[in-house]
């Protein structure tokens, strides 16, 4: 893709791309996104997510939005990875700044975290109580990164990653000597 390419979308895709406020790399990042999802003919719009909270200031949270904003998750999150993937690629210029690119469709990535830090956090109270080893299935860098920080602050368990490459997985791991994690109750859904 050419920077006139570029520039033509920043130009198409609404409010937030043409936005003077904005730094080059999330003007990068949103006309690349909506470029894409213009290309592969889906009925969805690209915009930044609004700041409540979650993101950091060295982060761009990009928020796809519309009929088919289904369609762009893809298996397990895999398209929606690979269009996070490829949207840093484009984003990021050598001498900048690096800033964390995060994409979600529809509120996935943040449902899957939560669920994946409540079933972490789960999975470390039976780990304290029964004093076994658990083992995940191999997930993604940012999974990993989910369940580790969930149980960050749990002292009766550590969390440390084995494997290489796509087979890299997160194991629980009682702390022997530390007092036993009380039963807490359910998450709160607000």
């Amino acid at each position: 893709m050419s920077d006139n390419d570029l520039e033509v979308s920043k130009n198409n895709d609404g409010a937030n791309a043409g936005d003077d406020n904005l730094d080059p790399q999330t003007v990068r990042a949103l006309g690349f996104v909506q470029m894409l999802l213009e290309k592969m003919d889906m009925d969805a719009e690209c915009t930044l997510a609004p700041d409540d909270g979650e993101g950091t200031a060295d982060e761009i949270r990009l928020e796809i939005e519309g009929p088919d904003a289904g369609r762009v998750i893809g298996k397990r999150g895999s398209v929606l990875e690979a269009i996070q993937y490829l949207t840093t690629r484009v984003a990021h210029r050598p001498g900048e700044p690096r800033k964390h690119i995060a994409v979600d469709a529809e509120g996935y990535r943040a449902r899957h975290e939560d669920q994946l830090a409540d079933m972490a956090k789960k999975l470390a109270r039976r780990v304290a109580k029964e004093g076994k080893v658990i083992t995940f299935d191999p997930m993604s860098a940012r999974d990993r990164r989910v369940v580790h920080m969930a149980l960050k602050d749990i002292t009766s368990v550590r969390t440390e990653s084995q494997g290489e490459g796509p087979d890299r997985r997160v194991q629980i791991i009682p702390v022997k000597g530390a007092p036993p994690v009380p039963p807490s109750a359910p998450a709160s859904q607000s």
